[in-house]
């Protein structure tokens, strides 16, 4: 679901030099790569380009995105996508707004992607929010073979051109997670995507406790790359049925098909940041792991979901490193829940 960062403020994108430096520099059509949708909607309003497309991953950023471009009357168009070139090579300039923490393999990944999303001659600029960038320079040499740089108010503005042929470079991760004497399942995962690379530790602990019956319904809310939903799969049995939900459409797509390799027929995903238009009192048992690191809003809009999406007498596994915040809101919706603590986390079994 929604990974909330952001910039340290003011932007770079609020720099009038850096603005009329990037204004200067833009040849549409625009494409603008990810970006939160405050520094995207601010960049687009000051360079005042008329034919833009937002990338996103994230249909929550893409949804913000759209209702903050509307705010201020424009007009450009937000696409959301597993990959950013799933999109046709119709721009001849993309801009990428890195964010200032971030995964380091998502970064390398926009920057290599976006290479085939332009046309021979087509330019990536992107705009770093550090003076002294340690990932950009290198990078942007090794894959256009040439980059420009200048100082941006407290960043830094790259820029190069595409000149040659490059193959494409799918940035993935297998790992394999094993859960009691089960037998091992394996899971595809790339960059963007929560758990990237490793079964983690607070998605271990919710697997380790919950109770899955031979035929349930499991709801995964956020589900990743699958991992939680697709252990429940593996319990519930030919007359079980899971569906698998999260706003990343990277994360959707790695779901189905870690599915579909983990032996799992009886599934669904579904690719959506509103959590009110699931399946009411549809399901028995509700997986959510809301990241820690965010808003309690997050894992409120998952509580609220498990609620109204479980049947009479279904049951809620959620897994928290904040149960002094979480286990309040669990209980005003559940009423009192159990608190199984492990391996660093606790998971609340209401």
């Amino acid at each position: 679901m929604p990974a909330r960062s952001a910039r340290a403020e003011p932007s770079v994108c609020e720099t009038p030099e850096v603005i009329e430096r990037i204004r200067n520099r833009i040849r549409p059509p625009l494409l603008v790569v990810l970006g939160s949708p405050r520094e995207v909607v601010e960049l687009l309003a000051r360079t005042e380009v008329q034919e833009a497309t937002c990338f996103q991953l994230d249909l929550y950023q893409a949804d913000r995105l759209h209702e903050e471009l509307a705010q201020r009357g424009l007009a450009a168009r937000v696409v959301t996508a597993p990959d950013l070139w799933d999109l046709p090579a119709d721009f001849q300039t993309a801009l990428y707004l890195p964010p200032q923490g971030g995964e380091r393999d998502l970064k390398i990944d926009m920057v290599e992607q976006a290479f085939h999303v332009l046309p021979f001659r087509g330019q990536l600029i992107v705009l770093s929010p550090f003076e002294k960038d340690q990932l950009f320079p290198a990078l942007l040499k090794k894959v256009f073979h040439g980059v420009r740089a200048s100082p941006a108010g407290e960043g830094t503005l790259f820029w190069c051109q595409r000149e040659r042929e490059r193959p494409r470079r799918r940035h993935e991760v297998t790992f394999h997670a094993r859960v009691g004497e089960a037998p091992s399942l394996c899971f595809l995962s790339r960059p963007g995507v929560f758990s990237y690379g490793r079964f983690d530790d607070g998605a271990r602990a919710l697997v380790e406790t919950m109770t899955i019956e031979p035929g349930e319904r499991v709801l995964d809310i956020g589900c990743g790359c699958g991992t939680n939903g697709i252990f429940a799969g593996k319990r519930n049995g030919p007359d079980g049925h899971v569906t698998l939900v999260d706003s990343n459409l990277r994360a959707i797509a790695l779901a189905e098909l870690n599915a579909t390799a983990n032996g799992l027929t009886r599934f669904e995903t579904l690719g959506s940041c509103r959590l009110d238009d699931l399946p009411r009192a549809a399901f028995d048992v509700a997986l959510a792991n809301p990241p820690y690191y965010a808003q309690t809003s997050i894992a409120l809009s998952f509580i609220e979901c498990a609620r109204r999406s479980l049947k009479p007498g279904g049951r809620l596994y959620l897994v928290t490193k904040q149960p002094e915040q979480v286990g309040p809101i669990v209980a005003e919706h559940f009423g009192p829940a159990e608190a199984v603590e492990r391996r660093g986390y606790v998971v609340l079994c209401a």
